[in-house]
């Protein structure tokens, strides 16, 4: 009864604040951010809500929350598009939609496809609303039941498990996972202070690296360079056919698959870090293996498109549940609306749903509502989204980049925060051209501060208990929950060694040669071997511990790596190289002068102010990458100029200045 008591009001309160028009008006604008990133193939999530995190610091709590929300809830939704039409991801989750969604737009169905997949990912969303609802409402006493101990045992469990089932190489995912927790400690120690991988001398990452930067750069970065190397329309054609009718029906037939695979998609998205990169792998190897006629699969069998789809709008439902139960994100995008609540002044976990239980089940019906609202748009639009994707990606780059660098600026706003986009975007694409998990990296820094507090706050509290008795330091450290939650992560471990071969972030291996995959190994262990070192040199115990342990066993990690390349054939998945076979090697441009491209942009920005360089950069990339006539560069090039200068004006955002305008005063834009 005092659960009644104490949900229900919550969940009255958080119906009366969303449906203020002012909300439904920020969860609207999130919808329609959300449609922009999800049609672009590869953006996904991240990249979204990084590119919105720096512009929602100041705002109304429940609106800055309503916008995020709205923006993650469609994407699952509208990157169906580019699976359909273009047979592109449009991200991670929708990889298995390709399988049959491609084939039937050949067909001449893609409005066939288009609409059960759209009903599917409705249908998924509510479900995962409804599912978390359900979830706080009978699992909050057992929530409040966790303390310290209990919060770095649920922070393993996340790491072990987004470490381990990210790929075909454990190894690979540990080394990932480790390599963000380190990256994660650069800067000031929350505990004593101390400067760890800066000194003073660098006063940029005194206050370490933000999260934006490395969403962008791990994600979005990679992603366009990838696509902006093959210089080609993204479609041929914008028709979408006949069989909208028919979609609807096909789904109506399959509506049992649709709410299995919905379930499916809940379960998934509760493991921490795994939702995202199988989810829709394992839903359609679910529905292959329950069907009775398994021949039209591949070939453009609607169940294909229905299984999938349904899955992955369920699985932010289910991810939102270690994410805001726990703080856990529960996959790469949840890593960024977490940073993105404590933005607003929330801290998740379970102090949120104690305190805040009305904000929490504001978000959770804000995606419900975003489902519908994202879903009722894609089906309106559907025919002109299917001519913006006519357009060849080489003309959208540039704009992109633009976007990226102006939202990277916000997080700071110093050149530093350019220079280390670059850094960052490199090592995003080293990443995903090696086979290394980049939504390990991604948790792995986000986690990175959450496990290193709870690490030291159970030093210090069990460290006085144990000084009392031991039995008293053993009754606070080994409660029933956190000795229950360490057998969780032990099994999740045993069950994820066996399970990361068919877990894989590229759909199939491409091997080359030894030399280029063990260089970019050895350049990851010489970074952990001086990071360790700047470690041992701290003199505070409670600030160099917990980066000593997690460099030491990235370190050992990265030796058993090291020792199973040299013992492996060139054919091992060990040697994965994206440049050495699929798309990336039979692109018509490279990667060093594709990505030379938006370095370009930044070293202008450096030398004359960020808005001479955009006009600079997009005279020059229009004229000759994209080979325009002069009065197509001009108007492309205003274009842009007018759309950024918009923005900064609307938001009341400065731009970033370079050299030049320390000798010369300029007004703004130009300061």
């Amino acid at each position: 009864m005092d659960m009644i008591a104490t949900a229900l009001p919550a969940l009255g309160q958080a119906f009366s604040l969303l449906f203020q028009p002012e909300q439904l008006l920020f969860l609207m604008t999130g919808v329609l951010l959300g449609l922009s990133v999800g049609i672009l193939p590869g953006l996904g999530g991240i990249a979204g809500l990084s590119l919105v995190l720096p512009f929602i610091y100041g705002m109304d709590p429940v609106s800055g929350l309503a916008m995020m929300i709205g923006l993650i809830a469609v994407i699952p939704t509208s990157d169906s598009f580019s699976s359909v039409l273009l047979g592109i991801p449009g991200s991670s989750a929708s990889q298995a939609t390709v399988l049959d969604g491609f084939p039937l737009a050949k067909k001449g169905e893609a409005a066939r496809a288009l609409a059960a997949s759209l009903v599917s990912s409705l249908l998924g969303g509510l479900l995962g609303a409804c599912v978390l609802t359900v979830f706080i409402f009978f699992a909050r006493p057992i929530i409040l039941a966790f303390g310290v101990p209990e919060m770095l045992m649920l922070t393993v469990l996340g790491l072990s498990m987004v470490a381990i089932l990210a790929g075909r190489v454990p190894l690979k995912g540990l080394i990932a996972a480790g390599l963000g927790l380190m990256v994660g400690t650069i800067g000031a120690a929350g505990a004593g202070g101390s400067l760890r991988m800066t000194t003073y001398d660098i006063p940029y990452l005194v206050d370490g690296v933000q999260l934006v930067i490395i969403g962008l750069g791990i994600y979005a970065i990679p992603e366009i360079v990838s696509l902006l190397r093959h210089d080609r329309p993204i479609s041929k054609s914008g028709e979408l056919g006949k069989g909208w009718a028919d979609g609807l029906k096909d789904w109506w037939r399959n509506k049992w698959l649709s709410m299995q695979t919905a379930v499916v998609g809940v379960i998934v998205g509760v493991i921490p870090g795994l939702g995202g990169s199988v989810v829709d792998w394992i839903a359609y190897g679910y529905a292959v293996q329950t069907a009775k006629d398994r021949s039209k699969f591949g070939q453009g069998d609607i169940r294909g498109v229905i299984a999938p789809d349904s899955a992955a709008n369920a699985k932010e439902g289910g991810a939102l549940i270690p994410t805001l139960i726990f703080g856990i994100p529960g996959s790469g995008s949840m890593a960024i609306f977490l940073g993105g609540i404590a933005l607003l002044g929330y801290d998740p976990g379970p102090h949120m749903v104690r305190n805040n239980l009305d904000i929490t089940y504001t978000i959770i019906w804000s995606l419900a509502i975003a489902n519908v609202l994202g879903a009722g748009l894609c089906i309106m639009l559907a025919g002109q989204i299917a001519k913006i994707t006519t357009i060849r990606f080489t003309l959208l780059a540039p704009l992109l980049f633009m976007l990226i660098a102006f939202a990277a600026f916000q997080s700071s706003q110093r050149l530093g925060d350019l220079a280390m986009l670059v850094l960052v975007g490199l090592l995003g694409i080293l990443l995903r051209r090696f086979d290394y998990s980049r939504p390990a990296f991604l948790i792995g820094f986000v986690l990175s501060a959450q496990a290193e507090s709870y690490a030291n706050q159970l030093y210090q509290i069990a460290g006085s208990r144990f000084n009392r008795s031991f039995e008293i330091g053993m009754s606070y450290i080994a409660t029933p929950l956190a000795v229950g939650i360490l057998l969780l992560t032990i099994i999740s471990v045993i069950v994820g060694v066996r399970a990361a071969k068919f877990i894989q972030e590229n759909a199939a291996p491409h091997t080359g040669g030894k030399r280029a995959p063990m260089v970019f190994l050895l350049a990851l262990t010489a970074y952990l071997v001086v990071a360790w070192a700047d470690a041992y040199s701290i003199g505070r115990m409670g600030d160099k511990i917990f980066p000593l342990t997690v460099g030491t066993i990235t370190l050992l990690c990265c030796l058993g790596l090291l020792v199973q390349m040299m013992r492996s054939p060139e054919t091992h998945p060990v040697f994965v190289d994206l440049e050495k076979g699929g798309d990336d090697a039979a692109a018509e441009h490279g990667l060093w002068p594709t990505l030379s491209w938006f370095l370009l942009l930044l070293v202008l920005s450096a030398l004359f102010g960020f808005i001479i360089a955009l006009a600079v950069f997009f005279l020059t990339f229009f004229r000759t990458r994209a080979a325009l006539s002069w009065a197509r560069t001009l108007m492309f090039t205003a274009g842009g100029l007018g759309m950024i200068l918009f923005m900064g004006g609307m938001l009341g955002r400065e731009f970033p200045s370079g050299l030049l305008q320390e000798f010369v005063r300029l007004p703004w834009p130009f300061i």
